[in-house]
This record gives C-alpha cells, structure tokens and sequence, in this order.
C-alpha cells in the first residue's frame, strides 16, 4: 500500500465506519499518546528501564500502526499530500546531509 492509497483508505474509513475525523486538536492529543505508547515499549524492551510483565505482550507495530493511522488522519483533515510531503523532504535530506554522516567520526 502507498501512502495516496492509505491516506485514501483511512478515509474511506472514517467516513464509513468511523462516521467523522475527530477535530485536529483532539487527533494532536491522540497522536502525542500514541507516540508516547511505542516511546514505552521502546525504553522497556530496548532501552534500560525494566519491562513490566504487562508490557511483555505489547506489539510493538501495532502501536506504530497506531502512529500512522493517527498521523494520516491528520494529513487528512490539513490537506497534507503525505506522498508529494515525504518525497520533498527525503530530497531535502538528501542534498542536506550529502557528507555529513559519512564525515562523522561517531558513525564510523
């Protein structure tokens, strides 16, 4: 699946299943959490905090899907062509960052 077409099936979606978009503020406050939920996972499985046996059943894509769903809705709802968005700036960080990791003694 594309980002047009995911863009165009979560749309599909609330406007069928999910009735309406939550207000964009509302979608902020959402995303923010779900973000918070993968940022959990991450420093418990990943990082050095300790895992809680309640956590150990988190699906970590899950979560991310979440994410997502959160961030096309809102591309959605402020006319956010996220294909044409990520294509300008994965140009951006191209031209920006041409040498700089390659350059960087930390990576090597």
């Amino acid at each position: 699946m594309t980002l047009r077409e995911a863009q165009t099936t979560v749309d599909d979606w609330i406007k069928t299943i999910g009735v309406r978009y939550f207000n964009e503020l509302t979608n902020m406050a959402m995303l923010t959490e779900e973000v918070g939920e993968v940022a959990r996972i991450m420093a418990r499985r990943y990082g050095e905090q300790s895992e809680k046996e309640s956590d150990k059943t988190k699906d970590l894509g899950d979560e991310m899907a979440d994410v997502l769903w959160v961030l096309i809705c809102l591309a959605n709802q402020t006319g956010v062509d996220l294909t044409a968005a990520f294509q300008k700036n994965l140009e951006k960080k191209t031209v920006r960052d041409a040498t700089r990791h390659l350059d960087n003694e930390k990576l090597k």
